[in-house]
């Protein structure tokens, strides 16, 4: 069941290029919890013949992005989540074929892919429920201890995908910065979440701190190997992580909103949301256009609102690394120095998809020439 997202009138940024996000409920698959979906699902590949989005008559723009306001409407229930953005929306990525379609070219999916990308998700959710009904066994009545094991774990595949792409850097088989970027951005922001709940006492039981730290370390083994095997199988299963991390937040802010506000907010969470340099702020949130976001913080009630909203985008980031190749750094059209002539700057880039494909590209393809 699908619900749009907004709490008062306001005026939501979406890009002409970029698909809504809606949080749906996958009942077919016995997923109990909140899974972020953009309106094109991945696993049907069939943007292209969906792409009303995008308007051929949009111009070439150097540096900037045409924004369009959308008015939704008020509801207490809903939360105010902006709609996606799309990576690939960004000037130097124009006419590169909608999302039904690779990076280079090659046509949809096939029905046995189709499968396959069926078969993965379906365990992810499996996974994803056994670890829910364990956290509400343990933690029916304890919220910051929860949050604490959660934001633990959440950390932890960002940690192994960058390691695994490290690895791939190494053996020359892969050459993307902006994944490195934003995997590193939304580690740092997790981060601070943790910081956020060990002040309100989270870790105060040496218990959680055990179970958190042990499972962690599973999940990152667990993850890593996933992600060799299948990065779309592992950014699927975050997007499933992120997506219930999302859902508790929320259920949490409408049972207890009105008691948080009466509470101070933590100093880690007044500076990191309000303080210093918002460069990785703005680099996890690959949905929306760089300083479009600035949260207020005045209370407690604040600091779990932007924390929810944190999880939203990273929902919407692994939505958008399930597409080889479509993940884009916030900030990729506006680092660019190279002045008018960006042929001259323009790195060659090796791209794998996976260990096996990897290891294929390594023997059959030559190393791309540098200038």
């Amino acid at each position: 069941m699908a619900i749009s997202v907004s709490s008062s009138v306001v005026s939501g940024i979406s890009i002409s290029a970029g698909a809504a996000l809606s949080f749906q409920k996958s009942k077919d698959l016995g997923f109990s919890s909140l899974v972020c979906n953009s309106v094109k699902p991945l696993r049907l590949n069939n943007y292209a013949s969906n792409s009303s989005c995008l308007s051929a008559s949009q111009p070439r723009l150097s540096r900037s992005f045409q924004v369009r306001a959308t008015i939704l409407q008020e509801d207490e229930e809903k939360v105010v989540v902006e709609k996606s953005f799309d990576p690939r929306s960004f000037p130097e990525n124009e006419g590169e074929g909608i999302s039904g379609e690779s990076p280079d070219g090659s046509p949809p999916s096939s029905g046995l892919e189709k499968w396959v990308i069926k078969l993965e998700q379906s365990i992810n959710i499996l996974l994803t429920d056994s670890v829910i009904k364990i956290l509400d066994t343990l933690y029916r009545d304890r919220d910051y201890a929860r949050f604490y094991v959660l934001e633990t774990i959440a950390r932890v595949p960002y940690f192994a995908f960058m390691s695994v792409l490290h690895m791939y850097e190494s053996f020359g088989w892969w050459r993307r910065a902006d994944y490195i970027k934003v995997h590193f951005a939304e580690s740092w922001n997790e981060m601070h979440h943790l910081l956020i709940m060990e002040e309100l006492g989270g870790n105060a039981w040496w218990f959680d701190r055990f179970l958190a730290q042990h499972i962690a370390v599973f999940y990152y083994f667990m993850t890593a190997f996933m992600y060799a095997l299948s990065p779309r199988m592992a950014y699927h299963f975050s997007e499933c992580v992120e997506g219930h991390a999302f859902e508790t937040y929320d259920k949490f802010i409408k049972t207890q909103g009105e008691e948080l506000k009466d509470l101070p907010a933590p100093a880690v969470a007044v500076k990191y949301y309000t303080e210093g340099d918002f460069y990785l702020f703005d680099e996890f949130q690959t949905s929306r256009p760089p300083n479009s976001r600035r949260p207020k913080i005045e209370n407690l009630y604040d600091v779990f609102v932007n924390i929810r909203d944190d999880e939203a985008e990273h929902c919407k980031t692994m939505k958008a690394c399930q597409t080889h190749g479509n993940l884009r750094s916030p900030h990729s059209g506006l680092d660019n120095a190279c002045g008018d002539d960006d042929s001259e700057c323009v790195l060659p880039q090796t791209d794998c998809e996976g260990i096996v494909d990897c290891i294929k590209k390594s023997v059959s393809e030559p190393l791309p020439n540098k200038k």
